[in-house]
């Protein structure tokens, strides 16, 4: 069996933005905390994953922030249209028109990584990847523990290309890099389909571009400043499509996922 991997984002491609969201359930001034706080890391020459990061950390020791903080705000989170019935529509969709393809679904996001695991459309991916908090004994958040940041997400397109997928790759950091003959791949790049929606997604977009996988940008209808940035992605070729995030049966953005995977599936690889 054949298999297309669909690749998403997370915040603001499949869910509104959710480290946001959390912050200001806790009190937090967003616009404070990213235009200001953040910010100011920077203008240091801080990355921003990093940054915020960090920031929450320094938060910790004033407001507490632990794990089950994080895990219970999961059931919180607020989806785009038609997200949660995406995954068996696509899954029954391609069981109609193929029996030589199967479609595998993966996350890979700057986001917190607690958050998104304990989501309730985490069981229909074969694998997550995103930024990790590391925990005290009180398992309050005390350190980075993984930073998925630009090219550092680039990393597990690679990853899901030989097949290193699951926990038995989880503390195998650099099997990623070892040499694979062009045949052996599991899922070829050009396979791939990458949904993202900002600028760490850019180097995703360009990779799956550059080896004729199909990247899609997406963006908020209602906010006119971030599809004037997605747009910027279709003026710099990199993105083969635009759309609205709303996943719903005979949408624009549905439409194109199937067109998407209409034209893997008659490429035959």
């Amino acid at each position: 069996m054949k298999k297309i991997a669909i690749i998403f984002d997370f915040d603001e491609t499949l869910v509104e933005e959710s480290t946001s969201a959390f912050l200001e359930k806790n009190g937090v001034n967003i616009d404070k905390f990213w235009g200001e706080t953040v910010k100011s890391l920077i203008d240091e020459d801080w990355d921003p994953v990093p940054a915020y990061m960090f920031k929450m950390i320094e938060l910790s020791m004033s407001k507490s922030i632990s794990k089950s903080d994080l895990t219970s705000f999961s059931k919180e989170l607020k989806y785009k249209k038609g997200v949660k019935q995406l995954f068996a529509n696509l899954k029954e969709y391609i069981s109609t028109i193929s029996s030589n393809f199967d479609i595998e679904y993966y996350i890979i996001s700057s986001g917190i990584g607690d958050i998104i695991r304990n989501s309730s459309i985490a069981r229909n991916f074969t694998d997550i990847w995103a930024s990790e908090f590391q925990y005290d004994l009180n398992e309050q958040i005390i350190f980075p523990k993984k930073v998925l940041s630009f090219t550092d997400k680039t990393r597990y397109i690679f990853q899901i290309s030989k097949g290193m997928v699951g926990e038995e790759y989880r503390s195998k950091p650099y099997v990623v890099n070892d040499k694979y003959d062009s045949g052996s791949y599991v899922i070829p790049i050009e396979n791939m389909i990458y949904i993202g929606d900002g600028l760490t997604d850019v180097p995703c977009f360009s990779l799956l571009k550059k080896n004729n996988g199909i990247a899609i940008a997406v963006y908020d209808a209602q906010n006119t400043l971030a599809y004037g940035k997605a747009w910027q992605f279709v003026k710099e070729d990199r993105v083969t499509n635009l759309n609205s995030a709303d996943y719903t049966k005979g949408s624009d953005l549905y439409n194109t996922i199937i067109m998407a995977i209409e034209s893997i599936i008659s490429k035959g690889k």
